[in-house]
């Protein structure tokens, strides 16, 4: 399957149908009067989130789409039957731009969530509408209007909570084969990886954690050099960063400082985002060799190195412990920062509100 982060389609809503001119002409009913009926409403264009989705493949060939007409008013005060919407499922994770206005007009990030994008035209009225004391038997009636047209872009930011990055080649994909049931291309040459892969890993309570293997970046990704600068958005939502190092790389300092230098140059909150660093390959390394390159990561960071081989499992356990561990913290932090927030607004409206109270005991008295 192919992976697409990226489209850019036209949506039309469905045009509202035209009202009905008519007149009610039946036998023991005198001056029926007019009785056109209101066009129906048109169909409108409707993204829904689907969590089995990974890619906006859909739209590779696929640019344009229009919903339902409305039908047109009918006799006797018959409305029309309205245009049928225009369901269209995409990703969860895909943000929605509309290209004309260059503005964000939604965030699909959970499954069913909904967002019209393109809705339908009125019905135009019947006559029956426009009757009045002066005029008893118009004969005018309104057309449909159309539906909305838009531009629209998408783009697909996955919605993983573990963002695994590294140069080229540093175990990255084993790493998530390892972990998980994913099975990415696997080669001794760099850039093997060109999408990002997801895997499910599960923690200890049965619960599974999406984990994504980002495409290796280079020095100047986040210029466009390389794969990275099309696959950094996808660690933007991530909770947690696990960094891979080459063991075996011949200068694996300079390389942790390469993905340092262009996740801040990169910005949108990456650089301040939860990170655990682990070199990789350590069974291909004597143990003091390990040793040093592991206290001068760690005089870098400040941080425990952790030391694993994907291949063989080792120390992926003690990795996936700390792994859960900063998840939970993280967590934990979000959900504090938001009771925080909620109790300032509630704070803040609390003065308006004892005022207004105070005032209605003050008129009771």
């Amino acid at each position: 399957m192919q992976f697409i982060d990226q489209a850019e389609i036209e949506v039309e809503g469905g045009t509202g149908g035209d009202g009905l001119t008519a007149f009610r002409r039946e036998k023991y009913v005198p001056a029926g009067g007019p009785s056109g009926g209101t066009g129906g409403k048109g169909g409108s264009v409707t993204l829904v989130a689907d969590s089995n989705l990974q890619t906006l493949l859909d739209f590779r060939y696929a640019h344009r789409f229009r919903a339902e007409n409305g039908e047109r008013g009918g006799p006797k005060n018959r409305t029309g039957a309205n245009g049928e919407d225009l369901i269209i499922e995409v990703p969860c994770g895909t943000l929605v731009y509309d290209l004309n206005a260059d503005q964000l007009m939604g965030d699909l990030t959970e499954s069913g969530q909904e967002l019209v994008i393109a809705p339908g035209g009125k019905g135009g009225l019947g006559n029956r509408h426009f009757l009045s004391n002066r005029n008893r038997a118009p004969e005018q009636s309104q057309p449909g209007a159309p539906g909305a047209i838009r531009r629209v872009k998408l783009e697909l930011k996955l919605l993983a909570e573990v963002g695994i990055i590294g140069l080229p080649n540093a175990g990255k994909s084993t790493l998530i084969s390892t972990l998980s049931s994913a099975k990415p291309k696997i080669a001794d040459y760099p850039f093997t990886t060109l999408i990002p892969n997801l895997g499910v890993v599960r923690k200890p309570t049965g619960d599974g954690t999406l984990f994504a293997d980002i495409p290796g970046l280079i020095e100047g990704a986040h210029a466009g050099q390389g794969l990275g600068h099309d696959f950094l958005r996808h660690i933007e939502r991530t909770k947690l960063l696990l960094h891979l190092v080459d063991g075996i790389a011949p200068d694996p300092v300079a390389d942790y400082h390469t993905i340092q230098q262009e996740l801040m140059a990169y910005g949108q909150g990456l650089p301040s985002r939860p990170q655990l660093l682990a070199i990789n390959k350590v069974d291909a390394l004597l143990e003091e060799e390990v040793d040093a390159l592991a206290t001068e990561l760690s005089q870098v960071t400040g941080e425990k190195v952790f030391r694993i081989s994907a291949v063989s499992r080792q120390g992926t356990d003690e990795l996936l412990q700390a792994v859960w561990q900063l998840l939970d913290e993280t967590n934990a932090a979000i959900a504090a920062e938001a009771a925080r927030t909620a109790a300032a607004l509630i704070e803040f409206n609390t003065p308006s509100l004892r005022s207004t109270e105070l005032s209605e005991l003050t008129s009771d008295a």
